[in-house]
């Protein structure tokens, strides 16, 4: 495991009774520590999380060919401390997905491209629209924006479809927490990297859900029906683990998948 100097201050650093700085959170991880305000774990063999402020994760996946591609860009500011991670971890990006259009996820979108102008971005065909600043799909007045999105300056190379591979990742489209939302699956591994289609800080909760004490997955999503469906289709295809935009990895994750898509499925009837 390599070693990273502390930096005071950090965000992330937990301490355990002894006062001593703990980075890791079970056994299967590996932890390379605080990069600035980033905490980078190695969830496996390709895949790399990347957290800031101790809630808000972006995904690094090393390819076959050693080359990266990372996804989501997180809040404004976070560039910099992408990179270093990359840096130290040796995995240099050449593509950026983005799972959808909120200022969490695309916030260091321009200020990557900017630092990297030969890498690639991807998003979903209808999620392409809000990045834009386009928000008819989100059923809003012309005009008018919703709530938590950014218009960045940089334009995606590609729209991707259902089912397009970028290298070892599959899109899946997952609609529901915004109108064109999209997972990616890890072909190799079984590794879903679900954006906000689940949440796993309260345990595992699909995006909709409304918890009187963890209301925020039903406040910041789109339509609550959608994401149900949604993540009864990500819940079969039944990922080793589901790496998720706020909250740890979970393995073996498929029992707890089925529990919330049942929960999220008969709150979306009682609410029509």
């Amino acid at each position: 495991m390599a070693k990273v100097s502390l930096r005071s201050g950090a965000l992330h650093l937990r301490r355990t009774a002894a006062g001593v700085p703990k980075f890791c959170l079970g056994a299967r991880n590996s932890c390379y520590g605080a990069t600035a305000s980033m905490r980078v774990v190695r969830e496996t063999d390709h895949l790399y999380r990347l957290t800031r402020i101790g809630m808000v994760n972006n995904f690094l996946v090393k390819e076959n060919d050693g080359t990266g591609t990372l996804v989501d860009t997180g809040l404004p500011g976070s560039a910099s401390a992408i990179l270093r991670a990359a840096r130290q971890v040796g995995v240099p990006i050449v593509r950026i997905l983005l799972t959808h259009a909120h200022t969490d996820h695309v916030g260091s979108l321009d200020a990557l491209c900017n630092a990297l102008p030969k890498t690639e971005s991807f998003i979903g065909i209808s999620e392409a629209p809000l990045l834009a600043g386009l928000f008819s799909a989100y059923g809003c007045r012309r005009g008018r924006r919703p709530f938590g999105f950014l218009k960045t300056r940089s334009h995606p190379k590609k729209v991707l479809e259902d089912g397009d591979m970028v290298g070892s990742l599959r899109t899946i489209f997952c609609p529901g927490h915004t109108p064109g939302h999209a997972a990616f699956l890890d072909t190799r591994d079984g590794s879903l990297i679900a954006g906000d289609s689940f949440t796993t800080q309260m345990g595992v909760v699909v995006a909709g859900v409304y918890k009187f004490y963890f209301p925020f997955p039903a406040w910041f999503s789109w339509n609550s029906s959608a994401a149900a469906e949604s993540a009864r289709k990500l819940t079969l295809w039944k990922p080793l683990r589901l790496a998720v935009g706020h909250g740890l990895t979970i393995q073996n994750p498929h029992g707890a998948m089925e529990r919330a898509t049942d929960e999220a499925l008969r709150q979306a009837r009682r609410t029509g």
